[in-house]
């Protein structure tokens, strides 16, 4: 009671409400030591008078048999398949893992990690803690923390462990903490919190992505490049801009380049950019001059260009040099043709890869050779691991997994640059993804590493075409092949889904029947199409409004709710949201939207789509194949926008946005 004393003073009330779960002696070590084998005081389930350890088995002849109770239950509600947990098993088996075969489990890249963790802690007892905008108290929250020393304080954010409040502990008379943990079932954790000396506590569940985001307002990451500039106002003062002779011919001076390079405030910059980039999940940084000479930074958060910084004290030159000198393969002396180069960077304890790519770029300002950098953020942490995660509704969902089960065919996804393509085929990857299977991918170039996939580099001496040859020599289950560019690729590509292979690839349409046109333009015949194709998906990518600070919208626009194909009798059930663009909002940080969505359009390739594709003549009779699909249940991609703001994620003007040309 001390504890909570010194914290909150002596006008704390009985009936106020703080979180503590009354533990005595040591803590209780949910791990195990053997598959099945609970530690500690944990109790064993047993079959009756046998007395022997309640076991389930994995497949029809009971040869593997698990007895960590969490994998059993994961196996029965199916968050992870019976075929999953033998290849844990057999995995935790071959390492001489310690820890509980479930932990395992959670690390598998076709498993919801989430629900693991979920699941854990209701077999284990935690209660689900809620951590909402409107209950999470920061103020309280600080108090708690400030309490502890800095050496505790960095173990809450090492264990992602939460205060969250407090409350009376009727049975001892006492008050009691509540924490919440993403993983409260881990020992070490335990082992902190007893560790805190508190007289009685209570550890919840939460949520990863509740979690972090709370930690994030308590222990505010700091970026100690940007701190560096901060710290050194008398170069912040300083002109460093470089000077030019009127009668040079040579525009650019290179010593004065190097002069303003060497300053340590313009490598801070740049290095800054890059740690901040991926703490605000930026997918590019943008580095640019303007008009009046100054060097724009501008980071492109879900989907949008956002302006981080200006820098008018430095030459925009000896800017993109510093930028240039950071990367490999770039030569920071050509200035007058394209370049691509790479640069890795350990943030916040995880690998961060960037991909850098320079353009010579026209300005009004003769006086610069001006160049823009962009710089692709490659975070494998963001990889989806399932294709639950990337937002498509059930029936687009379904349609999807039912086709990539299929031992062969192809799955093309189609849509612009940066509508989540390539991110939705590498979910998919992952959940089909297994040592007894072969996976190559032909990816230019190859942004994220996938586990137990072998993925070919293209490079000068290895062309796209010649590595799709080869690939069909190479013995492959499942390839994936980046984009079919022309009727060289296409050919291939469909004769690997032609040949027993399952084949995913992505193709620039607009939308999913358009798709099925444009292979048959570049010269494949109709019945290769209708038979080889298992599902084309044209995908967008929907921004979700903050859920933070998002207001409902009390005069929404009914000309223009008709106009996206909302019914009358939808408008009237409907609640509609807007985003309330609240500059204090801690999640949002004024921007209204937080976090994006896929849509899509999942042309499934039915008896009925085959059968019309075949019968087609000298062309596609694009707008019959999208009626016969939609009789069929196929959701267009505004039908699925309309979904998605019918539950009240994403907003009207979020729909004109993203499918204004598709309808």
């Amino acid at each position: 009671m001390s504890k909570i004393r010194k914290i909150f003073g002596d006008d704390l009330q009985p009936d106020e409400t703080i979180v503590f779960l009354e533990t005595e002696g040591e803590p209780t070590d949910v791990s195990t030591t053997d598959a099945g084998e609970i530690d500690g005081t944990q109790p064993v389930v047993t079959d009756g008078a046998s007395g022997e350890k309640d076991v389930i088995s994995l497949d029809r002849e009971g040869s593997d048999r698990i007895r960590d109770r969490v994998t059993r239950s994961l196996v029965a509600s199916d968050i992870a398949p019976a075929r999953i947990a033998q290849d844990c098993l057999n995995e935790w088996r071959r390492r001489g893992e310690k820890g509980a075969l479930w932990r395992v489990v959670a690390r598998h890249p076709s498993v919801a990690r989430e629900a693991v963790y979920e699941e854990a802690a209701r077999m284990y007892a935690f209660r689900t803690a809620d951590i909402s905008p409107e209950s999470f108290d920061k103020g309280f929250a600080q108090r708690v923390i400030e309490s502890f020393s800095e050496e505790q304080r960095d173990a809450f954010v090492e264990h992602r462990v939460v205060p969250l409040s407090y409350e009376a502990d009727t049975d001892r008379d006492t008050l009691k903490l509540v924490l919440a943990a993403n993983d409260p079932t881990h020992p070490e954790l335990q082992r902190f919190v007893h560790s805190l000396d508190l007289e009685s506590f209570e550890v919840c569940y939460a949520p990863e992505d509740k979690i972090f985001p709370v930690l994030e307002q308590l222990f505010p990451r700091k970026n100690e490049y940007l701190d560096r500039i901060r710290a050194d106002r008398s170069a912040e003062a300083l002109d460093i801009g470089a000077t030019f002779d009127e009668g040079s011919t040579d525009l650019v001076d290179e010593e004065a380049l190097d002069a303003e390079i060497n300053r340590s405030a313009l490598i801070n910059l740049v290095e800054g950019a890059l740690v901040d980039a991926v703490r605000q999940g930026a997918s590019d940084i943008h580095i640019y001059p303007n008009a009046e000479k100054h060097t724009e930074f501008h980071f492109r958060i879900d989907g949008e260009l956002q302006l981080w910084n200006t820098q008018s004290k430095v030459s925009p030159e000896a800017m993109i040099a510093v930028a240039k000198d950071r990367c490999g393969n770039i030569d920071r002396f050509e200035r007058e043709a394209a370049q691509d180069g790479y640069i890795q960077r350990s943030v916040d304890g995880a690998l961060i890869r960037y991909r850098v790519s320079v353009l010579p770029i026209a300005t009004a300002n003769r006086d610069i050779k001006a160049e823009s950098v962009v710089i692709r953020v490659l975070d494998d942490r963001k990889v989806f691991r399932d294709l639950g995660s990337i937002g498509l509704l059930s029936g687009a969902l379904e349609r999807y997994r039912q086709s990539i089960r299929k031992p062969h065919g192809m799955v093309i996804m189609t849509g612009p640059t940066g509508s989540g393509k390539s991110t939705t085929l590498v979910a998919a990857l992952q959940e089909i993804v297994k040592p007894q299977i072969n996976v190559l991918t032909v990816e230019d170039p190859v942004e994220y590493i996938i586990p137990g996939v072998r993925q070919i580099k293209l490079g000068p001496r290895l062309e796209l075409e010649h590595a799709l040859r080869s690939i069909l020599r190479h013995d492959p289950d499942i390839v994936m092949v980046g984009e079919m560019r022309d009727r060289v690729t296409a050919e291939l590509a469909i004769k690997l889904a032609n040949t027993g292979h399952l084949t995913f690839s992505t193709l620039h349409t607009n939308d999913a029947p358009s798709a099925v046109s444009r292979l048959f333009k570049m010269g494949i015949e109709p019945f290769l199409l209708a038979y080889a194709i298992n599902l084309v998906v044209a995908q967008r990518l929907l921004r979700k409004l903050c859920p933070t600070c998002k207001r409902i919208d009390r005069n929404p626009d009914e000309v223009l709710l008709a106009e996206v194909g909302f019914s009358e009798q939808e408008m009237e059930e409907t609640t509609f949201y807007e985003p309330a663009y609240d500059q204090s909002c801690p999640n949002c940080r004024g921007l209204g939207y937080r976090g994006r969505r896929a849509i899509g359009e999942a042309l499934y390739f039915s008896r009925g789509i085959r059968h019309r594709i075949v019968s087609s003549g000298s062309t596609i009779d694009e707008d019959a194949v999208r009626r016969l699909a939609i009789e069929e249940g196929m959701l267009t991609l505004v039908a699925s926008a309309r979904e998605v703001v019918k539950l009240g994620e994403s907003s009207i003007e979020e729909i004109i946005r993203v499918t204004a040309s598709e309808e």
